[in-house]
């Protein structure tokens, strides 16, 4: 079975996460030594089922909400299932884009662990893991079933946040990887994954009303979460958040336009598929004027010799 690059979306992060798909295939030395596909949260008819009702996060109960920007992100734990418990997978977020080889990753020895993954920013523990970025040895992660997992999270049994960061996997399961493997907001020489985890600058959403929710957490007294909750309450999810603002590297907003004018050269994003997605808010209104000005890659590559 040939290993694949799994690219988890929903319909707002599509035209990223298409982007995304085709940086792994731009980079990669060994052309077809590995699948990159899309799993997107319409191909999962399970999750509509649960709008609306209430499922457990960070010990609050929140709503879920298909609608959400970040609603795709469970399904980073499907790709074993789809992948039959077979074969070796990587699964990224729609706003991580490839930069270098990725074959590497594959090659790599996991020391008999069943993931990899980098440690988060800031995690205080040994076990605080980034799940955005993920090798798995499928074979070795047969309790991962998605359907049933998200089930549990309306039961009240699994916490979303304990889910997502890892922390329900056995002791001595996750080995870590390079932090240039999923590099958190930073485009250097040394990159091989770039992942633009600040979603208020994400560089193809500037200037459009946000439309995440911000975290919370049960019991906080911090005037921050009593704002939200008021907010929540009497405004509605995404009352009073603003818009997305410019990213402030110039470089990292750079890589994304080069890559969508490439792709779009090639067919692989119409100006049909980026107008609708500017009309429904997914995209920036000025997105033509921002490739227009671009150079690709080949024009202009991201740094110097």
């Amino acid at each position: 079975m040939k290993n694949c690059i799994f690219i988890h979306t929903n319909e707002k992060q599509i035209i990223g996460a298409l982007v995304s798909k085709y940086s792994f295939e731009r980079f990669a030395s060994k052309k077809g030594a590995f699948d990159v596909k899309l799993i997107d949260t319409r191909d999962y008819p399970f999750f509509q089922g649960y709008e609306g009702k209430k499922y457990l996060r960070d010990g609050l109960h929140r709503e879920w909400r298909n609608e959400d920007l970040q609603s795709f992100t469970v399904l980073r734990f499907a790709p074993p299932e789809v992948m039959g418990y077979q074969g070796r997978s990587v699964v990224v977020d729609p706003d991580v884009f490839c930069v270098s080889d990725v074959v590497p990753l594959f090659e790599r020895d996991m020391g008999g662990h069943a993931l990899m993954a980098r440690q988060r920013k800031g995690g205080s523990k040994a076990n605080d893991f980034a799940s955005s970025v993920m090798l798995l040895d499928n074979a070795r992660l047969k309790h991962w079933q998605l359907e049933k997992n998200f089930a549990e999270m309306f039961e009240f049994k699994r916490d979303y946040m304990d889910w997502i960061s890892l922390k329900l996997e056995p002791e001595g399961a996750i080995g870590t990887l390079e932090p240039t493997w999923n590099d958190f907001d930073r485009l250097e020489r040394d990159t091989r994954l770039i992942h633009n985890t600040h979603r208020n600058t994400q560089p193809w959403k500037t200037g459009l009303p946000v439309d995440y929710r911000p975290p919370q957490k049960a019991g906080s007294l911090k005037p921050a979460n009593i704002w939200h909750r008021v907010r929540r309450s009497l405004f509605g999810e995404y009352a009073f958040l603003g818009q997305y603002k410019k990213h402030p590297d110039a470089n990292q907003e750079r890589l994304f336009f080069a890559l969508l004018k490439e792709c779009v050269e090639k067919g692989i994003v119409t100006q049909d598929m980026i107008k609708d997605q500017m009309r429904k808010n997914h995209v920036r209104h000025d997105a033509f004027d921002v490739i227009a000005r671009t150079p690709t890659l080949n024009e202009r590559p991201l740094f110097a010799a």
